[in-house]
């Protein structure tokens, strides 16, 4: 897909399917919303009864930017699958792009605008009109304006004309205060890059093409970065193709899903990854794998990271990362990549850099196989905006010290993603004003005084581009798929709307966000190669493939600056919490059906087992059988996990690819709102974390904090759908060669569970 140029990027992208089209979507965009439960006696005339209708849009579920095609008949959505159009998916979608449905038809929903009439945190909230509440927030906005930067606008991570739209906005009302959280948000790498390359966006990581993946913490196969793209080209890569079967290589203290898939896991120390990529670094130079003019240079920033000392600090065996720098330098197309657990500590972008490092000196920048820079987005702002952890506790500060007047959220739940020890809650009880955009009550919007409920992303306009993007230029539609469902508006029209109340109609003339979507893509259209196409074909060839391409590529290569070599290295990791009142470390982790929690209120997502310990359900918390033996513990004991900044209580599962001293707990549950099927179900590491960070990108360290566990002596069975993963005496596994009596071969070591040894 990566060497296609426009026209052929459009010849796959189709003609459309049947009912597509804008004529069609504006009729169906203006109707009254409907409740039945039965289907329609008398159908409204634009639809054909029993005819499928399908409209390529953009999945709004997570980061990743996939796109998606929406089945619906009569004018009701019933299936999402993937756009087969799209290069990013391919026509593939993960298990929390297909519950989009259960976003869109949630029975709790927000269903009108609110105030707030009692106590913030009470949920005692009354429905009302939006001239009611639009009128308040635009007064307030007016008022607050004349003070300087105390209005503030807290966003979800939104890309494109949106986030345009927000830059004007805020603009307009004299604030700089406008940011973007998302809790997922890979702040190490993209300063990373940016430390190394000097790339303010990150790259394509060509893993189809790859014939050797290092991965160093990066679970790309669940949730890093863009996990259904990169299980294509997993897939591409294992099968082969005319060259050699890919091999993986997975190094992280817990066996994550891509861990599971790979050819070999290594078990290294939580935050040692990027002690090993210079390790491995060490050993091509002392081969004389890279032999450019700056190889001393080199030789000399990676001279105290020999195969000994690494293996001390790491838990590595030193012939295991002489091994691993050998057939990576000797692979057709060898990839290192890092991120997820091993970006979260508080030398996240050390690891990072070494890993970027290990790239660079087998010479794989720009190649097939390797790390390709992206062309700038064809729209939209940079990634500047994107608040860390550090930005975060500057918002806290100026709302305790009362510097804010108003608060904007749109669609992001710091409450429940931030550690308690922030304060981030106890702060909003300063602001006199908070605005929330959300479509459910979750646990920020119930702290709001005015909700202004927004269309799910399958009601409304927008567009994407996707980051990281995919080597060549592509930009995506996201249109509405079926009516509005109830008294909800766009975000986007939401902010016109404010925008017009308080004097910024010169500035942001459009009527609604179709009206602004549109006039934005006139300028894509204007430097695309189209054959002498109108706008109007353009636009609607556009929303038919539901994707927008060409083949416009990053050229020129790339040179390392001698003082990033000159001071590469890798810090020790810190850790919150003495090791012997706190003997663990805590791998909090984001599964493929919660996210960050996003999924929570979602039935399927609930159901769906975790594919690690077939879960569903609740929380529980991992820990390696020798260690559970030693403490007395079995699967099932509730136990308190308790850090220097509170406790929680989880069930104990045994889990045998894990190291002794760690402990890893799954993200996105333990929720006080959002609805019936999130509300009072498990519990939420994220808030009894060490409020530390990587310095060098201002991210919190998820992974820097110690734990303690202590028996409750109370059992709770977690639900499971698969078996046990012990033979019970059945002898299901039999060895296939050599003598099953001697010490060096039996059985045993065929089965599971797998004891990880402690060195």
């Amino acid at each position: 897909m990566s060497t296609i140029d426009r026209r052929e990027f459009l010849k796959l992208v189709g003609a459309g399917s049947v009912g597509t089209g804008a004529g069609f979507m504006l009729a169906e965009a203006i109707k009254h919303p409907l409740e039945h439960l039965i289907p329609y006696s008398i159908p409204p005339e634009e639809f054909s009864a029993g005819i499928d209708t399908w409209y390529n849009s953009v999945c709004g579920m997570c980061p990743a930017g996939c796109g998606i095609s929406v089945r619906t008949r009569e004018g009701r959505a019933k299936k999402i699958e993937g756009n087969p159009s799209h290069p990013v998916n391919q026509g593939r979608l993960c298990a929390l792009g297909q519950a989009g449905l259960q976003v869109l038809y949630n029975p709790d929903r927000l269903t009108a605008p609110m105030l707030q009439k009692g106590e913030r945190g009470s949920d005692t909230f009354l429905q009302t009109t939006w001239e009611e509440v639009l009128s308040s927030v635009a007064e307030r906005l007016v008022v607050s304006r004349n003070r300087t930067d105390s209005i503030y606008f807290l966003s979800q991570g939104v890309r494109g004309h949106l986030a345009k739209l927000f830059e004007l906005f805020m603009g307009g009302l004299d604030s700089d205060n406008l940011w973007h959280y998302d809790f997922d948000h890979p702040h190490s790498l993209y300063a990373a890059n940016d430390r190394l390359f000097g790339e303010q966006q990150l790259p394509y990581y060509d893993i189809r093409n790859s014939r050797y993946l290092l991965s160093f913490g990066a679970d790309y196969l669940n949730s890093w970065l863009s996990p259904v793209h990169h299980s294509l080209g997993f897939g591409h890569s294992r099968q082969g193709g005319d060259g050699p079967r890919g091999r993986f290589v997975q190094i992280e203290p817990k066996m994550s899903i891509s861990g599971a898939a790979a050819d070999e896991w290594i078990p290294a120390r939580p935050g040692s990854e990027g002690i090993l990529a210079m390790g491995i670094g060490h050993q091509l130079l002392a081969k004389g794998r890279y032999t450019a003019v700056d190889a001393d240079d080199w030789s000399a920033a990676l001279k105290d990271y020999s195969a000994a000392s690494v293996a001390e600090r790491t838990g590595v065996p030193a012939e295991t990362v002489v091994r691993l720098a050998d057939e990576f330098s000797r692979s057709q197309a060898g990839l290192a990549i890092g991120g997820s657990s091993a970006g979260n500590h508080t030398n996240g972008v050390d690891t990072l850099v070494a890993v970027n490092m290990l790239n660079y000196l087998v010479g794989n920048i720009g190649k097939a196989g390797g790390v390709v820079f992206n062309p700038d987005p064809v729209s939209g702002p940079t990634q500047s905006r994107q608040a860390n952890y550090r930005a975060l506790e500057d918002l806290v500060e100026n709302a305790r010290n009362k510097r804010i007047d108003v608060l904007i959220i749109n669609n992001t739940n710091p409450v429940f993603t931030l550690p308690k020890s922030t304060g981030f809650t106890e702060a909003l009880a300063s602001i006199p004003l908070i605005v929330s955009l959300s479509s459910f009550m979750d646990e920020t919007t119930v702290m709001a005084d005015i909700i202004l409920p927004s269309h799910t992303y399958l009601e409304s306009w927008g567009d994407d581009i996707p980051q990281p993007g995919v080597g060549f230029s592509v930009a995506a539609v996201s249109q509405p798929v079926v009516s509005p469902l109830y008294n909800t508006r766009a975000t986007g029209d939401i902010i016109l709307d404010l925008a017009g109340r308080v004097g910024l109609r010169e500035t942001m003339p459009w009527s609604s966000m179709e009206e602004y979507l549109r006039d934005g893509w006139r300028e894509i259209h204007a430097r695309s190669e189209t054959d002498g196409e109108n706008f109007d074909a353009f636009w609607r060839d556009v929303l038919r493939s539901g994707v927008w391409g060409e083949n416009t590529r990053r050229e020129g290569s790339v040179v390392i600056n001698k003082r990033v070599i000159d001071n590469l290295g890798v810090a020790e990791p810190e850790f919150a919490g003495s090791e012997k009142e706190y003997p663990f470390m805590l791998h909090p982790f984001m599964t493929n059906a919660m996210h960050d929690g996003r999924g929570a209120n979602l039935p399927w997502m609930q159901e769906l087992p975790e594919p690690m310990t077939s879960i569903v359900y609740g929380s529980w918390v991992e820990m390696n059988p020798a260690t559970a033996k030693a403490m007395g513990l079995h699967d099932g004991d509730m136990v308190t996990v308790s850090s220097a900044f509170g406790s929680i209580e989880a069930a104990l599962v045994v889990f045998p690819a894990i190291m002794p001293d760690v402990v890893a707990m799954p993200i996105g549950q333990g929720h006080s709102a959002l609805g019936r099927y999130a509300r009072n179900r498990g519990t939420n590491p994220l808030q009894i974390l060490a409020p530390m960070t990587d310095s060098a990108s201002g991210s919190l360290a998820t992974n820097a904090t110690r734990v303690s566990l202590v028996a409750t002596g109370r059992r709770s069975d977690t639900v499971r759908t698969g078996g046990m993963a012990r033979q019970l005496g059945r002898d299901i596994v039999q060895s296939t060669g050599g003598d099953a009596t001697a010490a060096e071969h039996s059985s045993a070591l065929n089965s599971i569970p797998i004891v990880v040894e402690s060195t």
